[in-house]
């Protein structure tokens, strides 16, 4: 069984900093990109920041120049580091890894509240 494990998420007051962490246990398949994504109650999943087996990064352009996006691919982990975060009701963060012929795989997802 594939799981993509995920910790590190919480109560952050405004401006302030919460890191997240994602690692894939289970199975030995290739991951060829790997990040997370974010959902709001209401709204839709958006993409936050992935990196693939290259070291190519992408980033919602809300989140560039605060949230950092890291990895270790013989861990098979990746790493969201985020700071300067805004106010706002909880939004949850989901883990989220895509292998060989379209093969993926979501975490649970971990919820990150951002006090008033």
């Amino acid at each position: 069984q594939v799981q993509l494990v995920e910790s590190g998420g919480g109560l952050v007051q405004p401006g302030g900093s919460l890191g997240l962490s994602c690692t894939v246990s289970g199975d030995t398949f290739t991951i060829y990109n790997m990040g997370w994504y974010r959902q709001a109650p209401g709204k839709e999943r958006d993409v936050v920041a992935t990196i693939d087996i290259s070291g190519n990064l992408v980033e919602d352009d809300s989140v560039k120049g605060r949230f950092k996006l890291s990895r270790d691919n013989t861990r098979r982990t990746v790493f969201l580091q985020m700071n300067n975060v805004t106010p706002g009701w909880l939004v949850f963060y989901f883990c989220h890894a895509l292998g060989r012929y379209g093969r993926q795989n979501w975490g649970k997802g971990t919820a990150v509240t951002v006090a008033h």
